[in-house]
């Protein structure tokens, strides 16, 4: 069986190691071929770009080799898909190479689009490239005082990253003795601070806490950079000194080019993950690219991996899927420099945010530098 596994972030990796590990007779044998296609050599931990953004690590700690962290016996290259040929069971890459398959995993990931909202791009910082980042790090190390506004475009990559964000920035100006001279004032688009209700509602406590201001039902319209104003779709107006934005973000290119899914999420039904329609039995969606509505956070993208990658062995070895997939997902929330919790949640059980500690916060750095064994699927 020839399983095509397109894209090399975390769901498309830990799904090809898991089944080279289960399927590795089958691959000596030859009875199972692995072949992945990403669009680049280096593998990003992109969790690690809000320490960057908050000075606490830097960009080379965010990278490996992709091809050191694949299993022997996958077959690796450096050669993105252009087209993807559903009906004929092919690929064809930018190189202009064809790629057959019997099982195909698109796994292409999801990009920040701030320039969706006029007027975002040019006026607010966000952390969703190394190179936002970095410019995150240099706008909030020269804030001297004022008000800094965080606002919430949907969807979005890393669900909690709006709270992580207004967490940590709160706990670098008070180390810096700038607390007394900013107002921090959190935006979001629902009726709550999250769209997890449980988690909204542990937000909560902690805004007060810190004396940080926020205001629900508030979309995104446009910013108005000449006099610093964030427009809200409900009539809002909400001035700033500093711009902080999660910005919307849709599925890549590729897939809408290809009309596989509108803004680029693939129709994925949500316990099989396979792509909705006829032409899905052979073809599975993991990880951003999914049109599922939970997370799009690195541990979905690792618990549908692993489920995916025990369907595809149990195909090769008796001919049939046997498993599942419920909906988990595990976050870590930073809730300040040292302190951190977690939420745990599935299809049937919704998050229950605990109190935040050091304890989870020194799991969370210590997970920073597993990950790459996570990333392996041994972890």
């Amino acid at each position: 069986m020839r399983v095509l596994v397109v894209g090399g972030g975390m769901a498309g990796t830990i799904f090809a190691n898991n089944l080279a590990r289960r399927c590795s007779g089958e691959l000596k044998s030859g009875k199972a071929k692995i072949t992945m296609l990403s669009a680049s050599e280096r593998h990003m931990y992109q969790p690690g770009l809000l320490y960057v953004a908050m000075g606490r690590m830097t960009p080379d700690e965010l990278y490996r080799e992709q091809a050191s962290l694949l299993e022997p016996g996958i077959s690796f290259s450096v050669d993105p898909v252009d087209k993807f040929n559903l009906k004929d069971n092919n690929v064809v890459t930018k190189s202009g190479r064809t790629v057959g398959y019997d099982v195909i995993v698109i796994a292409t990931g999801s990009r920040s689009m701030p320039e969706l909202i006029p007027g975002l791009a040019e006026n607010s910082i966000n952390l969703y490239t190394e190179a936002a980042a970095l410019d995150f790090y240099d706008k909030l190390d020269a804030f001297k005082g004022g008000r800094i506004v965080l606002t919430v475009g949907l969807p979005h990559k890393c669900p909690m990253i709006p709270l992580e964000m207004t967490f940590t920035i709160h706990d670098f100006l008070a180390e810096r003795g700038l607390k007394d001279k900013t107002e921090i004032f959190y935006t979001y688009p629902i009726g709550r601070l999250h769209s997890l209700e449980n988690v909204g509602k542990w937000a909560a406590g902690e805004f007060a806490s810190m004396g940080i201001k926020s205001e629900t039902l508030f979309n995104l319209k446009e910013v108005d950079g000449k006099n610093a104003k964030v427009l809200s779709e409900e009539g809002s107006t909400v001035s700033y000194d500093l711009l902080i934005s999660t910005p919307p973000h849709k599925g890549m290119e590729v897939i809408e080019k290809n009309g596989l899914g509108q803004n680029g999420w693939i129709p994925t039904n949500r316990t099989s993950l396979h792509m909705e329609g006829d032409l899905g039995k052979n073809v599975i969606v993991l990880g951003d690219t999914t049109n599922i509505p939970i997370s799009k956070a690195g541990s979905t993208a690792h618990f549908e991996a692993e489920a995916a990658a025990e369907n595809v062995a149990s195909l090769i070895k008796i001919g049939k899927a046997t498993r599942s997939y419920d909906g988990k997902v595990f976050c870590f929330i930073e809730a300040g420099k040292d302190r951190a919790t977690y939420a745990m949640f599935n299809y049937a059980t919704p998050p229950q945010p605990r109190a935040p500690n050091k304890s989870m916060h020194a799991f969370k750095m210590a997970y920073n530098k597993l990950y790459w064994a996570s990333a392996r699927g041994i972890l």
